[in-house]
């Protein structure tokens, strides 16, 4: 009978300590956080961590502008799309005095034009977009995105699926800012894809290296951690930054208005600036770092990979997408058309 007491209060115990969890509603990119690193997160704080997920930009404004305020807390959107966010009132300001290892972020990724003074947003990782290509099939040299419009690649490209992504690098081949608007130049750049599209099997942006591996396909315009893994599988597989210039891309943690678990936020995002942590969301995907400190503990197969650590000559030639206000109606059109 003593046995069954003990049991049932066990049990309760348990019950008790399940109902105490708090929570966290992360919306991020698909691909982004190793699982690891969740769970040893929930472990640690006793929070259960609910993760969804997203593969554009759009796509996340679109969950969080149809969701119900507060079904979300943390979402990581990239730079044009916090200044979007933070004109339509929908991110919290954030208290940096919040975050012990706030120190640990590289200065060259604070205080962009986005958001001047990071009141909004910090970064998480960074990204850039590159070409791949298998040099067991293309025996050619590629360079430029121009050099993809050859005839002889006729379904053998993989794009993201990403419209500001892929119609900034159209009109960066045409000579123009990735982030133009002008009709004449978006007309050009339109007549550029459609040629472009004769050549592409598909457009992903959750796994387009999956496809370079398998080598379903033997060219990509992908994210540069795709790139680096995909050459890790296949070492015929060389990355090129194109001549006319390239995006990077700058992911940040936000804390949505109306946030439910605002302290549980910034737990997470505390955890995931500590140097290790974030060592071993790198190591999982290799992006862009932006922790100085985690630099420091990288070993050389990441830092010495021209795919994933990016050179300063390239820094300096890299592209921010910007903010383009209502004429990103031109970029949805052109991109209904293209896909």
């Amino acid at each position: 009978m003593r046995r069954v007491f003990v049991l049932l209060v066990l049990l309760l115990l348990v019950g008790c300590s399940d109902n105490n969890k708090s929570e966290l509603n992360v919306l991020n990119w698909s691909s982004y956080i190793p699982d690891e690193v969740i769970y040893d997160f929930e472990e640690k704080y006793n929070i259960d961590v609910n993760y969804s997920t997203y593969s554009s930009n759009e796509e996340l404004l679109a969950k969080v502008t149809s969701a119900k305020e507060g079904t979300y807390d943390l979402i990581f959107p990239s730079d044009y799309m916090v200044e979007i966010m933070k004109d339509k009132k929908m991110l919290e300001i954030i208290d940096q005095n919040k975050l012990k290892n706030i120190g640990n972020l590289d200065s060259k990724y604070l205080n962009l034009d986005f958001d001047k003074g990071n009141f909004y947003s910090l970064p998480f990782l960074a990204a850039t977009t590159l070409i791949v290509y298998n040099t067991e099939v293309i025996k050619e040299n590629i360079t430029s995105y121009n050099d993809l419009l050859n005839p002889k690649y006729k379904g053998e490209i993989v794009l993201l699926d990403d419209q500001r992504i892929i119609i900034g690098a159209s009109l960066m081949a045409l000579g123009y800012d990735m982030n133009e608007t002008s009709d004449e130049a978006l007309e050009k750049a339109k007549q550029w894809l459609l040629k472009l599209t004769d050549n592409v099997k598909l457009f992903d942006s959750d796994s387009p290296k999956s496809f370079l591996i398998t080598k379903e396909v033997s060219i990509g315009l992908i994210w540069n951690a795709e790139a680096a893994i995909a050459m890790k599988e296949n070492p015929n597989i060389k990355v090129v930054y194109p001549e006319e210039g390239f995006n990077l891309s700058v992911d940040n943690y936000a804390i949505l208005k109306g946030a439910k678990n605002i302290d549980n936020a910034y737990l997470f995002i505390d955890y995931l600036l500590e140097e290790d942590v974030m060592k071993k969301v790198i190591e999982s995907y290799p992006y862009c770092n932006v922790n100085k400190k985690t630099n420091q503990i990288l070993d050389n197969t990441y830092l010495s990979n021209e795919a994933s650590n990016i050179s300063t000559y390239n820094f300096n030639r890299a592209t921010l997408v910007k903010n383009i206000g209502t004429s990103i109606k031109k970029y949805d059109k052109i991109w209904a058309e293209i896909k």
